[in-house]
């Protein structure tokens, strides 16, 4: 297939083209190499590149030429410095799309990946003593600052015990980035049922592995972390380091969205429409490793395989983080027949040692740095 990578250029657009390109198709790359993302000249994918924004329906129309699906990858992401970053986000994530999506049903291209996110879930799953499962509401301030960091029944204020999340949870975005995250998923929705086309969303859960950004708020954690380590600084780990993740490789995120354009474009029959992959139809998978760490875990492996310093847990906290969201990511296994191969020690391992893309963020003062802001 001949298949349009928008965000191309990007960290975990890079290696779905690599992928694409390794299995036989024809990746042709969109991106706009925005300074935000790209301060630096990237090295571009040896496959054809076209310079454009998704937001610009010229540059959309173009690209679309010839195309058989699309695998949309382009998005500003990360939680942002606060709310005044909502609408550079909307933009970027939501009229984005909207632009695609609109070019897509003009050219008549019925198939979409698009890179979702685990984000619109919000906290994770919760199972109280006596209530069974429950949704406990937003971390209070006070709560945080007084080092009570665990949510609690909402109900009956008990401990919970946090559990993997499947895909028909109701969705909860807590901050602007993941209401974005899931307005995408709703115009997909959408776009699907109004043309025919086959949508799916994939929701990456905590992305790492070479060619990650430096030090910068849209990367992530496990980005600031092996900053701090190539700078001889010890990562700074924020609240006591017992947030549950599930850190899953770039590679094996890659392999997934093979995986799902493979399974747009295998004929339809009564057992895909079963599974959710058909005309007019959108469905979501999680994308996780299935082995759920915590973040002190994370900053300690990686820190054993760089070769030090150790980790410092600060106690310090960020208003909008979750405290446990870990995937469920048994429908991606079971419908599209795709498993992680890249295991949480090795995968660390090869990170602790791998280059990494420069950021806007990295020549600011040491002192945002230190502020330990991830």
């Amino acid at each position: 297939m001949r298949v349009l990578v928008t965000g191309g250029a990007g960290f975990i657009g890079a290696h779905v083209v690599t992928v694409l390109r390794d299995e036989g198709h024809e990746p042709v790359v969109l991106d706009a190499l925005l300074p935000t993302a790209h301060p630096e000249e990237p090295e571009l994918p040896d496959v054809e590149f076209l310079r454009g924004d998704v937001r610009d329906a010229e540059a959309v129309r173009g690209a679309l030429r010839g195309v058989d699906a699309v695998c949309h990858q382009a998005a500003m992401v990360g939680l942002g410095k606060d709310f005044a970053d909502a609408p550079a986000f909307v933009a970027c994530n939501d009229l984005g799309t909207a632009v695609l999506l609109a070019g897509m049903a003009e050219a008549g291209v019925g198939r979409l990946v698009q890179a979702g996110s685990m984000v619109v879930y919000g906290e994770g799953r919760y199972a109280c003593p006596a209530h069974g499962v429950v949704r406990p509401g937003p971390r209070a301030v006070a709560d945080l600052e007084a080092g009570r960091f665990e949510p609690r029944c909402p109900r009956c204020a008990a401990e919970l015990v946090p559990g993997l999340v499947g895909e028909d949870v109701p969705a909860d975005p807590r901050n602007v980035y993941a209401s974005t995250k899931l307005a995408q998923e709703h115009l997909a929705a959408a776009w699907a049922r109004a043309t025919g086309g086959s949508a799916v969303s994939l929701r990456y859960h905590n992305v790492y592995g070479p060619g990650m950004p430096r030090d910068t708020p849209y990367a992530g954690v496990a980005s600031f972390f092996r900053s701090a380590l190539a700078r001889g600084e010890a990562p700074r780990v924020f609240e006591d380091g017992g947030q549950r993740r599930d850190f899953v490789h770039v590679r094996d995120v890659a392999r997934a969205n093979a995986a799902a354009l493979a399974a747009l474009a295998a004929p339809a029959s009564a057992s895909a429409y079963e599974d959710g992959i058909g005309e007019g139809r959108h469905t979501a998978y999680n994308v996780g490793s299935g082995e759920p760490h915590t973040v002190g875990e994370m900053a300690a492996a990686l820190a054993r395989a760089h070769g030090g310093p150790e980790p410092v847990v600060t106690g310090e906290f960020r208003l909008g983080d979750v405290r446990h969201i870990t995937a469920d990511s048994s429908r991606l296994r079971q419908e599209l027949q795709w498993r992680p191969e890249v295991g949480f020690a090795d995968g660390m391992a090869e990170f602790a040692r791998a280059g990494q893309r420069a950021s806007a963020r990295s020549g600011r003062a040491a002192g945002d740095r230190a502020a330990g802001r991830w």
